[in-house]
């Protein structure tokens, strides 16, 4: 047995909307997964929904007439074996309360069962149940269901005068206890179409607040679910801008008398022979490079190292200048 280094290997979104009936759940779970892959599966049991949108995204509909939990594992593998990238079960809360829910499954063996005992028909039930959440944790393609939100309530006993009380305590998925936690990221919906994040293992949304979710939520996930590699996609594609210098100034070129020469490449320069005889040297310059090209006199006087240096040099009687005066 031995340990390897951790990575995102291909991972994909499990992501859960709560909200109650009217809030956009499937609006937003669309808007979402349009931006997260091409190819979008619905499986749609709030009775065709989901294609009042049709007009706005592009996505393929399964409205299945059982909701029963094997139902959704049906739907998830074929989704994945047809090459989706993402599937929508809205809603998911029908797999646990709805026609061929868990709730009826259970009951329909309790009374089979005659018993009236629940906890036994519950052993037939839950690993179903639990099928179904495994598929969806398994699944090679992104997953965003949604669920109903209902009133959640607790009962609380008074220490004074021992009377229990109920207080409401906010609002809960209709789906098993828990279930929620399974996902990668939890948010709810309220009436404004506000996306609130509550759970999320992904840092870049952490408690952040969208309204009318779509775009910038799903390249956020995208980014954290490639270890960044959209942003690095993007920033691939920046064309770099190169800030254009304007060419140099050409000086007209001067007469200059027999010591010097006019150097072809348009600026004012002076040249003096070398002793090195490596030819002549270009003073514009000061590197003491090769030259550029250049029309010479038939005869110059040769001076000192220095292309620089204007001291007289003397030759017999005469002195030349580098700036063409005799002396």
């Amino acid at each position: 047995m031995t340990f390897q280094k951790a990575t995102k290997k291909s991972a994909r979104l499990r992501m859960a909307l709560i909200g109650v009936a009217g809030a956009g759940k499937t609006y937003t779970a669309l808007s979402i997964a349009s931006h997260l892959g091409d190819k979008i599966a619905v499986l749609d049991t709030e009775r065709g929904s989901a294609s009042k949108y049709s007009d706005l995204f592009e996505f393929d509909v399964m409205e299945p007439e059982t909701f029963s939990p094997k139902t959704y594992i049906d739907a998830i593998e074929a989704a994945e074996s047809a090459g989706y990238d993402v599937i929508i079960l809205d809603s998911l809360s029908h797999a646990w309360a709805g026609k061929d829910g868990a709730l009826e499954l259970v009951d329909r063996a309790s009374r089979r069962a005659q018993s009236g005992n629940n906890f036994g028909a519950w052993r037939d039930v839950t690993p179903l149940h639990n099928a179904m959440v495994d598929t969806i944790i398994g699944a090679k393609i992104h997953i965003i269901a949604t669920m109903r939100a209902k009133t959640e309530y607790v009962q609380e006993k008074d220490p004074k005068t021992g009377k229990t009380s109920v207080r409401k305590v906010g609002m809960a998925p209709v789906q098993r206890d828990g279930l929620e936690y399974e996902f990668d990221v939890v948010a709810d919906i309220d009436s404004e179409n506000n996306l609130v994040v509550g759970k999320t293992r992904c840092p870049a949304i952490a408690g952040a607040v969208f309204n009318k979710a779509g775009k910038d939520i799903a390249l956020r996930l995208k980014n954290w679910l490639t270890d960044g590699g959209v942003a690095r996609e993007a920033a691939s594609k920046v064309v770099p801008k190169f800030e254009k210098k304007p060419a140099p100034v050409a000086v007209p070129v001067e007469e200059f008398e027999d010591d010097a020469i006019h150097c072809d490449c348009g600026v004012v320069a002076k040249y003096v022979r070398g002793k090195s005889g490596a030819g002549w040297i270009c003073g514009h310059s000061g590197t003491g490079e090769a030259m550029c090209a250049f029309r010479m006199k038939e005869e110059v006087v040769e001076v000192g190292d220095d292309p620089f240096d204007d001291t007289p040099v003397g030759l017999g009687d005469n002195k030349v200048l580098l700036n063409g005066a005799h002396g």
